[in-house]
């Protein structure tokens, strides 16, 4: 993985700044919202980028951290190789570590939503040492299994023997203006992806580790906000549940609905960055994560 510098993109978000890393032979994209010391990592769900989580961005960035929006392969403006073993978790968590290289920092929370969340849990069993702490929502585990293989396998059969009239839906999606809300953006932008590039991003993310064991999450010593609700089944709340028993530093909240960081974000935003603050203040955890050392592979 080649790191290259954070140039700027020619054209910046409206509010952030859009930012371009080498990774390999691809290229990711990372939208930048405020500055400082207190870096986040913030990670999208499947198939969706970095729309989804801009007004979270903003509220963060105001709070005097400095948050990145980090578009994984296959995702958003990153490039979108169309081929699965692209598309692993464990290389999802690789693409993090580039991030932060690319930034020159050597610790930063990590967060995100679904997708997100896993990679997150992944990027700090591989590397213990650069998680300074972890905003978990809505992880998709055990539980999950049942559920994710009942939408997610018709799915992918279905973007590889139905190409024609997805590829009829890509397009009409393609003349709809993305939404001023953003994660509605999100959406749009994901029907507007080729079913090649749909049907990568499935195989690997079904055929590769979805999340580390429960053991290796028994590890993590990185302090945790895990957020879940009890709306969905590929969310289940009894994974969020579970996930904060399991790791040794863990606080829960239960989310009032699976869209309220969207649409009513104020009581889940404090929460965040009481979390951060404590987190940035706290210098155990500094300490703790500079003491960990990645697992033997």
């Amino acid at each position: 993985m080649v790191s290259q510098g954070a140039d700027h993109d020619p054209e910046p978000t409206p509010d952030g700044t859009l930012h371009s890393l080498s990774y390999g032979p691809y290229q990711l994209k990372y939208e930048i919202y405020g500055s400082g010391d207190r870096v986040i990592v913030w990670l999208h769900g499947l198939l969706l980028d970095a729309n989804l989580s801009r007004g979270l961005a903003r509220s963060l960035a105001a709070s005097g951290n400095r948050v990145v929006l980090l578009e994984l392969l296959g995702h958003g403006r990153s490039d979108k190789p169309r081929h699965a073993g692209a598309h692993r978790m464990d290389l999802y968590a690789q693409q993090v570590l580039a991030v932060l290289d690319d930034l020159g920092v050597d610790q930063a929370v990590l967060g995100g939503v679904s997708l997100g969340t896993n990679v997150s849990l992944l990027t700090a069993v591989q590397a213990p040492e650069r998680v300074r702490g972890l905003i978990l929502e809505m992880p998709v585990l055990e539980w999950a299994v049942p559920a994710a293989a009942l939408v997610f396998l018709p799915l992918l059969i279905g973007v590889h023997y139905a190409r024609v009239p997805l590829r009829l839906v890509s397009r009409a999606a393609a003349r709809l203006p993305l939404a001023p809300f953003g994660p509605v953006g999100s959406f749009i932008s994901a029907a507007r992806s080729d079913p090649d590039e749909i049907a990568a991003v499935l195989h690997g993310v079904l055929v590769g580790p979805i999340a580390p064991t429960t053991d290796q999450r028994r590890s993590i010593r990185a302090p945790a906000l895990v957020l879940g609700h009890g709306i969905d089944l590929i969310h289940s709340f009894s994974d969020a549940r579970n996930l904060a028993r399991q790791l040794p530093d863990a606080r829960l909240i239960r989310t009032r609905t699976f869209a309220e960081l969207w649409l009513q974000p104020a009581r889940l935003t404090a929460a965040i960055s009481e979390f951060l603050d404590g987190v940035w203040a706290d210098p155990d955890v500094q300490d703790s994560a500079s003491s960990a050392r990645a697992p033997e592979r």
